[in-house]
């Protein structure tokens, strides 16, 4: 199943685009585009498709997407049957990640803002007290106009970069972020690891990147990711055999071999471990959703 790219441009006069919809039921079409994009459901349910992630969503649900990853807004079935004008409501915003222009957003006092706009290449689900105001915020941002309009917008962006409670969606190996730790020796670790999870790696041979022991290193490892490097190696392979079978040019086997598990019977615990379901599974619920 490969994402559609969906072309948006800003209205004339304007860096980023806020927008109230208003459909018996959501676009059923899994895609993907160049802007970031924030959501608010105000009236809906079924299941959200982010990255690698499949979960349900309701009302009330606030996400931020990042650029290029793809996702869908799949409604129950009843939403179709019954096609009720306005039955799927949602808020929705969408911007580049330097629609303020890329010097500013290099500035020290976006510093979080960055890191928020980075963490979305996975997707975030916030769920603390920003509920409370969101509404409200995107009531404000669809009537603005001008200088007003864009400070209420990084306020906005401010507010969530400073939310401690969220979720990230999709895992690392569907999309390949790039992560800005601050530490060279894991950046050395997840650019090295990026490019090469297809193959064996030894513990001894990444230990010996950063110059420690398989010891030290899996001790020093824990600290700076809160997991072991087992768990994120698989992470990331489970998340390319995602995208693999989302594409469908492979059956499961190959994937299992394309993403370097060595047979099939480790693949499907090791993607079992990570997503909840078995390879098949998740396959299916895909295609349910086509």
């Amino acid at each position: 199943m490969k994402a559609k790219l969906l072309e948006r441009k800003s209205p004339f006069g304007r860096s980023f685009m806020v927008a109230h919809h208003s459909y018996p039921y959501f676009l059923d079409v899994w895609h993907y585009h160049s802007e970031l994009e924030l959501v608010y459901i105000t009236k809906s349910s079924g299941t959200r498709f982010i990255g690698d992630n499949i979960e349900q969503f309701k009302e009330g649900d606030l996400i931020l997407i990042g650029e290029n990853l793809p996702h869908l807004w799949q409604n129950d079935p009843e939403y179709f049957s019954s096609k009720e004008e306005g039955g799927a409501q949602a808020y929705s915003i969408h911007f580049k990640k330097d629609f303020a222009g890329a010097e500013f957003l290099m500035l020290p006092e976006m510093k979080d803002i960055r890191s928020l706009l980075d963490r979305a290449n996975q997707g975030i689900k916030f769920t603390g007290k920003i509920h409370d105001n969101a509404l409200e915020i995107f009531h404000e941002l669809s009537v603005l106009e001008g200088i007003h309009k864009l400070v209420k917008l990084m306020e906005f962006l401010a507010v969530l970069a400073e939310e401690k409670d969220y979720e990230i969606l999709s895992t690392d190996g569907f999309s390949f972020p790039l992560h800005i730790s601050g530490d060279d020796r894991v950046d050395k670790v997840f650019s090295f690891t990026f490019n090469n999870f297809k193959r064996n790696i030894s513990l001894e041979e990444v230990a010996d990147l950063v110059h420690l022991n398989p010891t030290a290193f899996c001790r020093y490892f824990k600290k700076a990711t809160k997991k072991t490097y087992s768990k994120f190696l698989n992470e990331i392979r489970v998340g390319y055999a995602c995208k693999l079978l989302i594409e469908e040019r492979l059956n499961i086997s190959e994937v299992g071999y394309e993403c370097g598990f060595n047979n099939l019977s480790n693949f499907n615990r090791q993607f079992k471990n990570v997503m909840d379901i078995s390879p098949s599974e998740y396959l299916k619920k895909h295609k349910k959703h086509r």
